[in-house]
């Protein structure tokens, strides 16, 4: 461990040795920012122009509206279900068997078999316990692959997935698009429950496990091995590669360098830090924190996850609440503005509707990640015998994420700017004056936060740190998954990728806020594009495993019931 760790420290120390003739922030951002607008420019590639609506988004909105209305709005008739799995309601259709629930004459207790004969009974009951083919006492029998619980996998996605989108990138949304991009940030957000569900049960269903009990899940193996099932075999394997570059590049990127820049930021203000080298330092120790986690893989990584998600989530939701409770009265006019402007828009640059339903597209489909397929990672990681378990828990994550930790902060900064602190457009990259100082991203949440809690910059520069680098440590086991994928895995390969993840907590530290979010909005939509390969072929084997888990639930809550 010691070893791994000096290692990581040497690895970094170069990147702060430079020519002093300009600030180091400042040089690291002048070599990162070509290499932004290059990618953002090739992902974000229009269909139309005036207003510009690039592909990927209508691809991403388009295939989320089709999965729900394909499986019948999952994400409103499935919503208990995939509670009553988390909170392990249903744990024992996966440990027990016929027997157990039939005792050895397949009776169940209670059951009045008066005048039934028992031997046809026994048959009727065999046939009516077989699920898609396997005997329920069967798939007890079998051996229950995966390293961590439905809780725990939901807490290490969850972790990736609400961090800095949900401070920063609202902010960023409202500064560009107004209160009306917060609607269409729901919307997206409750129709990405719906593609969500069917990557992560995918995820599980396909995944690889080694010998010696690790999993290897997500995207790269459901494209590969499911294309291959249907004869695509080498359009499998060539989506599946592209996939894993693009996740590398995410894990870098959206899952990392951007959540890096933002906690630095709020560092950087609540101590007003002014040295040109203060990103670079505040990234290393950074970057030293993350790589003592990241050394210990999944298990490690959720066992972290699950303290500190819900301790994160809960204490920035209380002080959200506790805004909104203060500002009462305020909340329906917030809400009243939030549908006005999303369908009447007046930010300055926004356009029109079009302008200000892409941008809460855009910023809600970065911060859930639904149709990026990197969530089906760390759910992969469960132990389950039903695939689409899994895939009912996923569901819950943009309804945490954007329909309510979204919309709190969104709430937030509306009620504050009922006094006019900013315009709404602002310079039209997401930085708006307040008292004559430009703010973005976090900067914004923070002011707002200020108006209304004692000491709030003390408490929010918390949060977002804890946000930042659970996003980061979750993030770090999707981008490794995808480099073994494409690499080997062997302890070298590892220890390359987490070296490099370090650097780009640094990069992201030091760089410019829209250099950072600009590429790391292009790695994480480039994902869409081979994940969404995988689900238009697959689909139809998630509405087989989803009947399948259900008829387990009905045989044995009905069996037992009549």
């Amino acid at each position: 461990m010691k070893s791994k760790l000096l290692t990581l420290f040497t690895f970094l120390i170069p990147i702060l040795i430079f020519s002093q003739e300009q600030g180091l922030d400042q040089q690291i951002d002048q070599a990162f920012k070509p290499i932004s607008d290059f990618f953002s420019a090739v992902i974000f590639f229009n269909i139309w122009h005036d207003p510009d609506i690039p592909f990927v988004l209508v691809l991403l909105v388009g295939s989320a509206l089709f999965f729900t209305l394909y499986f019948g709005f999952p994400n409103i008739r499935f919503f208990g279900k995939a509670i009553n799995t988390v909170r392990g309601k249903y744990e024992d259709i996966e440990k027990h068997g016929a027997k157990e629930l039939y005792g050895e004459d397949g009776i169940a207790q209670g059951q009045d078999l008066t005048n039934v004969d028992i031997e046809d009974h026994l048959v009727s009951l065999e046939n009516d316990l077989a699920v898609d083919g396997d005997i329920i006492d069967t798939i007890r029998d079998e051996s229950t692959d995966g390293e961590v619980s439905h809780f725990q996998a939901l807490a290490t996605a969850v972790s990736g997935t609400v961090g800095n989108g949900n401070i920063a990138g609202v902010a960023l949304a409202i500064a560009l698009g107004g209160p009306g991009a917060t609607f269409w940030m729901i919307i997206c957000g409750l129709l990405g429950m719906s593609t969500k569900f069917v990557e992560c049960t995918l995820g599980v269903q396909y995944r690889d496990v080694g010998e010696d009990g690790t999993v290897y899940g997500g995207p790269m193996y459901y494209i590969s091995k499911g294309l291959k099932e249907r004869g695509f075999k080498n359009l499998g394997k060539v989506a599946a590669v592209i996939f894993a570059i693009f996740c590398i590049g995410g894990s870098f990127g959206g899952g990392n360098a951007a959540q890096s820049n933002q906690a630095t930021i709020v560092i950087k203000e609540l101590f007003n830090w002014q040295s040109t080298a203060a990103g670079a330092i505040v990234g290393l120790v950074l970057a030293i924190l993350v790589g003592v986690i990241i050394i210990g893989g999944i298990k490690r990584i959720a066992q972290v996850t699950e303290k500190v998600v819900p301790f994160m989530a809960v204490m920035y939701v209380v002080a959200c609440l506790y805004i909104i409770i203060s500002n009462y009265a305020l909340v329906d006019d917030a809400i009243a503005l939030i549908v006005d402007e999303a369908f009447k828009p007046t930010a300055i640059g926004v356009g029109s509707l079009i302008g200000v339903l892409l941008v809460g597209f855009k910023r809600a489909a970065f911060s859930n990640e639904a149709g990026a397929g990197s969530a089906s990672i760390a759910h992969s990681a469960v132990r389950t015998k039903y695939s689409a378990s899994e895939g009912l828990v996923a569901l819950l994550e943009p309804f945490i994420d954007t329909v309510v930790i979204c919309s709190m902060t969104a709430i937030v900064i509306i009620i504050f700017n009922f006094g006019g602190a900013f315009t709404y457009g602002g310079d039209g990259t997401g930085s708006v004056l307040i008292d004559g100082v430009a703010y973005e991203g976090a900067g914004i949440t923070a002011v707002a936060f200020a108006e209304y809690i004692p000491y709030s910059n003390v408490f929010l520069t918390i949060a977002v740190v804890l946000f930042a680098v659970s996003t980061m440590i979750s993030w770090s086991y999707y981008g490794l998954q995808s480099w073994k994928y494409l690499f080997g895995r062997g302890r070298t390969a590892d220890i390359v990728y987490k070296l490099l993840f370090c650097t780009f907590i640094v990069i992201g530290a030091a760089a410019s806020m829209k250099s950072i979010w600009d590429f790391s909005d292009a790695m994480i939509f480039a994902m869409v594009f081979p994940n969404m390969v995988g689900l238009f072929f697959l689909f139809p084997v998630v509405k087989k495993q989803l009947n399948r888990y259900l008829d387990a639930i009905k045989l044995k809550y009905d069996a037992i019931e009549d």
